[in-house]
């Protein structure tokens, strides 16, 4: 009896060894074969020798990272080459990583999967390495071409035709480069689109009144100063400018200083005669700075005279001369920091 349960024990053990050794030389028979279900940068492996699945993602993964990539905004097209970009696949990591997966977990659980058909759901993405530097500079040539700064409102002097706002346009460098790294990576979409944002100007010509609430115009040529309230003519005056040699300055100002019955620093010039270098006080006859004073430039400025036959001409020594009426009506109505074109 004793004998008889040996024996079918010993034979228990025989068929269980048995039965081990054709599960292990079954999975050591397909140590080489990636498992159903996975993936190489999309491309389908599974059941595939290591062997097989190299020429299939060197065919349709490496190769076709070869071609050139080009980001795209409204007909414009800007290319980076494999070769520039230095892109280099790594088949062999792909397909070990692939197998890697089907090999997970023990022997038991892989010979049960295989035999009865089940899947490993695992996709591994591609490995691919590229220049860094090769993907700034493309970003750069595409913000180089593409961005603009917006364009205020402006006003053409002496005219003051009003020029229109433009939009700008700015390129979403981070996002680009996101986009321009996902296509070198990418065996099947290799163009972008370029992510550009509007932007707005400040100053829309709606706006320009409020950005120039007084403005005076002088045209030297005309003798003539125009004070504009919201750019809108408010009234003309005749004036006096600069004698040939003491030009009045040419340009954009802005209304420095102001003073009521100001004092004459004398400029130390032989036309000054003895009154050259000192300062005479204000409302004194000797002092031609009469009534009112408007700080423009350099010494030069709005003022009142009193050689009224002087306006029309160009007489001054650079300063803007006007009727002490005038002067008074202007100076009251002309803040400091108001703008002043000299044309």
């Amino acid at each position: 009896m004793k004998q008889r349960s040996f024996i079918l024990v010993a034979a228990c053990l025989v068929i269980l060894l048995g039965g081990a050794v054709a599960v292990y030389a079954y999975d050591s028979s397909r140590d080489d074969q990636i498992a159903n279900g996975v993936t190489v940068a999309g491309v389908d492996v599974g059941g595939m020798t290591t062997d097989e699945a190299r020429r299939v993602v060197e065919r349709q993964v490496a190769r076709p990272l070869e071609r050139p990539i080009a980001v795209a905004y409204k007909g414009k097209r800007f290319n980076l080459s494999a070769t520039d970009a230095k892109v280099e696949a790594d088949v062999e990591g792909m397909v070990d990583a692939a197998l890697d997966a089907s090999r997970d977990g023990n022997v038991i659980s892989r010979v049960a999967r295989d035999l009865t058909g089940g899947e490993e759901d695992v996709a591994i993405s591609a490995s691919v390495s590229y220049s860094d530097q090769a993907v700034t500079e493309l970003v750069a040539r595409v913000r180089k071409a593409l961005d603009r700064e917006a364009q205020d409102a402006t006003v053409n002097f002496p005219s003051l035709t009003q020029v229109k706002e433009k939009p700008g346009r700015k390129t979403k460098a981070g996002v680009l480069v996101n986009r321009v790294e996902g296509a070198l990576t990418s065996p099947s979409d290799r163009t972008v689109r370029a992510p550009v944002k509007v932007t707005q100007p400040k100053v829309t010509r709606a706006e320009l009144a409020d950005k120039y609430p007084v403005l005076l115009v002088a045209e030297r040529g005309s003798f003539q100063l125009h004070l504009y309230k919201d750019l809108k003519l408010v009234k003309s005056y005749t004036i006096a400018v600069g004698a040939i040699g003491f030009d009045t300055p040419a340009g954009m100002y802005s209304i420095q200083n102001k003073a009521v019955d100001p004092a004459w620093s004398v400029p130390n010039s032989d036309w000054a005669g003895s009154l050259a270098g000192t300062v005479v006080p204000g409302g004194v006859p000797e002092n031609p700075l009469k009534a009112r004073w408007l700080g423009i430039y350099d010494g030069a400025g709005i003022h009142g005279t009193d050689q009224t036959y002087s306006l029309g001409t160009a007489a001054s020594h650079g300063c803007i001369r006007m009727a002490i009426p005038d002067v008074i009506e202007v100076y009251d109505q002309v803040p400091v920091g108001a703008p002043i074109y000299i044309a």
